[in-house]
């Protein structure tokens, strides 16, 4: 992943001084050229929000003034990339802050091409979600496929990196329509954010998220792209191993199938090693199985109880007969988001979201 001064330099910051000083028809602008010279030791956000801040003590306070400013702005090609983002934030401040709502979200409309106005459409969102909705639903129209992602994106519950929108963690359903207008976008970059709205509403309404990719598959000839779709904003549940979402993409969890395993090589590993593990899936059944084989390793905690956590293995169509074998290393390298403690653990195997087998284990912790 990119530094903070990889996407946010000094340099960067200059040269976005330079360009909005010509854009505002003045000789400089103070505020970033100091800026650009102090930007060490703040991490991205707060690069973000330091450039934000002086993007709007540069340009004019009124919003005629200010809109005026950006949009000769955009008239630059070397007016793009990274150094537009905190320009999209400050246009949301400026707009929301001067009663210019609509402006505002039609300003974001033409810098997203740019670079991604999804962060600064939010604070709309959160202000006036209907007010804000009744603009953003026709982008879904639009002709640039960055404006109709923008409708997407911007509007998913829980977007990476920005501020979760609390009213559609809630209730995910008045933003429904905008994914039911673009899952079948030309647009692989359109149609991929509408998976991931979806994965997030599944995240804390599966049953809403089973509801809408099941209309969207029995719709007028569902494509190939629509399964992918599905399956895509459907992973959180299949990994899970949630029945209603495996059945509707055809993984029945009471597939007859016989497992072997996981059989464990090693029945004692230390922390930084790797467990090793054999499995077989046989499909027992007349008809060929749509399988998902995962596993499952069952972390011992410091108070002696185990939480589960599922990893893939394969997605796998067997015949009749036909047989899965497979070997699987899981390591137990330190990382940053988890905390091993020594003790018996548990691995099993899951078939379409049943736990099928188990072996236990011992971890050696430091």
């Amino acid at each position: 992943m990119p530094t903070a001064d990889e996407l946010l330099s000094a340099d960067t910051v200059s040269n976005l001084a330079r360009l909005l000083a010509e854009a505002a028809g003045r000789r400089s602008a103070p505020a970033l050229r100091d800026r650009a010279q102090a930007l060490d030791g703040l991490s991205y956000s707060g690069r973000v929000a330091a450039v934000r801040d002086a993007v709007l003590a540069d340009l004019p306070a009124d919003w005629s003034g200010f809109e005026t400013a950006v949009r000769a702005a955009l008239a630059a090609p070397a007016f793009d990339g990274w150094m537009t983002f905190p320009v999209n934030e400050a246009v949301a401040v400026r707009a929301l802050g001067t009663d210019a709502f609509e402006p505002g979200l039609a300003l974001l409309r033409e810098l997203t091409p740019r670079l991604t106005a999804e962060s600064a459409v939010r604070p709309f969102l959160r202000a006036d979600p209907a007010r804000a909705l009744a603009v953003i639903t026709g982008w879904t129209a639009d002709r640039d496929p960055h404006v109709r992602r923008l409708a997407s994106e911007g509007t998913r519950p829980r977007l990476p990196w920005a501020p979760q929108l609390p009213a559609f963690v809630a209730d995910p359903r008045p933003a429904v329509p905008l994914l039911d207008a673009l899952y079948r976008d030309d647009s692989e970059y359109v149609r991929r954010s509408v998976a991931n709205h979806l994965n997030d509403i599944s995240r804390d309404h599966p049953g809403l998220a089973v509801e809408t990719a099941g209309r969207w598959l029995a719709g007028p000839a569902p494509t190939g792209t629509t399964d992918r779709v599905v399956r895509h904003g459907l992973r959180t549940l299949i990994k899970a191993g949630r029945p209603e979402a495996l059945t509707l993409l055809g993984h029945s969890p009471d597939v007859p199938v016989a497992v072997r395993g996981p059989v464990v090589a090693v029945p004692r590993v230390a922390v930084g090693e790797y467990l090793v593990f054999d499995y077989a899936v046989t499909n027992t059944g007349e008809h060929p199985a749509e399988l998902v084989v995962d596993y499952v390793v069952h972390h011992t905690k410091a108070n002696g109880t185990r939480t589960p956590k599922v990893f893939k293995l394969t997605t796998r169509t067997l015949a009749p007969g036909e047989t899965l074998t497979g070997t699987k290393r899981h390591s137990f390298k330190p990382i940053t988001t988890r905390r091993y403690y020594s003790g018996e653990h548990l691995v099993q195997l899951q078939v379409n979201g049943r736990e099928r087998g188990e072996a236990v284990f011992s971890l050696d912790a430091p």
